[in-house]
């Protein structure tokens, strides 16, 4: 197959587990109705603008899904979407926080249950921006020649870790608490092949970036260890897990003091892509940025208008409110509800945008809508 230029997204899929779940029911699936606990919920979920969000947990919060599960179900949708078949693929490139197992790989799993033929398997960890990171990869290789389809999946399934059982013995505190009211489930995925859609509009890829500051940042959000910095012998690898437990490592943490930091260097990031020219500020036409509260979508639309004083906040599409903060799975859900419901015209261009707390980084994509090719008059 000969080299080509482009990739284009042309297939588009999503799964949110069970029904909505909204602010008063929190308590039913995860547990932590004590007065402390009480006031930091409430302290939470004012602030970060959710209404509802989705859960792979029945009424007794107890699993009904794999992580793995997720991520099929939005990939089994993206091809329904594009039309083909897991058998049409030749890659798969898969992202997620935490898989159901330790080993293998999350992607191997997911390519396990999905089926198909043989195919190239990619699995990014991380946090949040390791969609993007797989989303580069897979259109790198598209665009290389090496493979004229491949799909896409970024999937979570934090709420396991998010129930009461693994908070019996920790102090409440601000930093063990914070994600447990913020996260939840879901998947979202694409479809990357090397021509548009032969019937419909498609999203030609422009470009992908990610960078990494954590050579001059401390670790964020973390999990399996006490501090901010591990220690020899002293991980949850190297321990006894009850000790692991009772030390709180295998708690999902945040060091919510930094929080401001990040969104000042995602827009510094943002305004870097602007100076280099990969952003035309003044053709830019829609902007979805994954975000874990909407006081950073404040913060993020102050420095917008800084350098586009037009800025029409239309343009800035979110599903934060209704989806809740999936993680990784986050920007491609955003990205196919923005898709089925029409926002999109060829002609138009995208910005995706995902900052990442983990240690500090940026993912940003940029796509064009493009219309179906013109077919040859009879």
């Amino acid at each position: 197959m000969g080299v080509t230029a482009n990739a284009y997204l042309t297939g588009f899929g999503r799964y949110l587990p069970g029904p909505p779940i909204g602010n008063d029911e929190i308590v039913t699936r995860l547990g932590g109705d004590d007065k402390v606990t009480a006031r930091i919920r409430e302290r939470i979920l004012a602030a970060n603008g959710i209404k509802q969000r989705h859960y792979a947990l029945d009424e007794q919060g107890e699993p009904t899904e794999l992580n793995e599960q997720l991520a099929v179900k939005a990939l089994q949708a993206a091809l329904d979407d594009r039309g083909i078949a897991a058998s049409d693929l030749r890659m798969l490139a898969c992202a997620t926080t935490m898989g159901d197992v330790l080993v293998p790989g999350f992607g191997s799993m997911v390519h396990g249950r999905l089926g198909g033929g043989p195919m190239q398997v990619l699995t990014a960890t991380g946090v949040c921006s390791s969609s993007l990171s797989a989303l580069d990869a897979a259109v790198a290789k598209v665009k290389l020649g090496d493979h004229p389809r491949a799909a896409v999946v970024g999937s979570e399934l934090p709420s396991r870790s998010l129930r009461q059982r693994r908070f019996d013995g920790v102090k409440a505190g601000m930093d063990s608490h914070f994600l447990r009211w913020m996260l939840s489930d879901g998947a979202g995925a694409v479809v990357v092949e090397f021509q548009p859609h032969p019937d419909r509009p498609s999203l030609r890829v422009d470009w992908v970036r990610q960078v990494s500051l954590a050579h001059d940042n401390a670790v964020c959000m973390r999990s399996g260890m006490t501090g901010l910095d591990p220690v020899p012998g002293a991980t949850w690898q190297d321990i006894p897990v009850d000790e692991a437990r009772d030390a709180g490592m295998f708690t999902l943490r945040q060091d919510v003091s930094v929080l401001d930091k990040l969104a000042d260097t995602g827009l510094a990031q943002f305004e870097e892509l602007v100076d280099t020219g990969l952003v035309d500020v003044h053709h830019l036409d829609h902007v979805l940025c994954h975000y874990s509260t909407n006081m950073f979508r404040d913060l993020a639309f102050d420095g917008l208008r800084r350098r586009v004083p037009s800025l029409d906040t239309d343009r800035w599409f979110s599903n934060l409110e209704t989806c809740g903060n999936t993680g990784s799975a986050s920007i491609f859900i955003a990205l196919e509800e923005a898709w089925r419901t029409g926002r999109f015209a060829p002609g138009e261009t995208i910005l995706l945008a995902v900052p990442e707390s983990g240690r500090f980084s940026f993912a940003f994509a940029h796509l064009t809508v493009v219309a179906p090719p013109a077919r040859p008059v009879a």
